[in-house]
């Protein structure tokens, strides 16, 4: 089962290769860099927590990167300890700095998804319109770039969504109860 996933995911970042432009590399460099640390997302949320009427969602926002960042970067990256495509690729290849850490699951996609169920809970359709096209931006840039094979990303996705879904109901009864 692994064979064949590892088999897709070598053949799709084959063919992402083939489409790469200059332009497209500056693009998905500047969304994943928007990724880091979820710098885009804590930036999202300045205005929630400056507005006292959305404060809650900015604050429940935070609390889902926290949550997903312990799931995804700090347990699951360390338990599973997969290489990065990146690592296999001479330095003349690279487009970003080599990451550190390990790829599965990708931290920038699960990051941005959980903010993506945040906002479906929490704020109007043409907020999560936005926030869903910038989640797929990031996401795409993690395997355009060679950080991530689509199944980090895939996987990524899904954790993001749990556990921005979940923060949702355990963010409401954190607020219940200190209310």
């Amino acid at each position: 089962m692994f064979k064949k996933i590892q088999t897709v995911d070598d053949k799709v970042i084959d063919n992402i290769i083939k489409y790469r432009s200059p332009l497209k590399n500056k693009i998905m460099i500047a969304a994943s860099t928007a990724g880091n640390m979820g710098i885009i997302w804590f930036a999202f949320c300045m205005p929630f927590l400056i507005y006292a009427p959305w404060r809650e969602t900015g604050v429940n926002i935070i609390f889902s990167l926290a949550f997903t960042q312990l799931l995804c970067e700090v347990i699951l990256k360390h338990i599973v300890r997969r290489e990065r495509p990146v690592w296999k690729l001479p330095d003349q290849e690279q487009l970003i700095h080599r990451p550190k850490y390990y790829s599965f699951p990708s931290g920038h996609t699960s990051a941005s998804f959980c903010v993506v169920a945040v906002s479906i809970f929490r704020c109007q359709p043409i907020t999560v319109l936005f926030i869903l096209i910038c989640a797929v931006m990031i996401a795409f840039s993690r395997v355009y770039l060679r950080v991530h094979y689509l199944s980090d990303v895939l996987v990524g996705m899904v954790l993001g969504l749990l556990c921005g879904s979940a923060s949702v109901s355990l963010f409401e009864r954190l607020v219940q109860m200190f209310t």
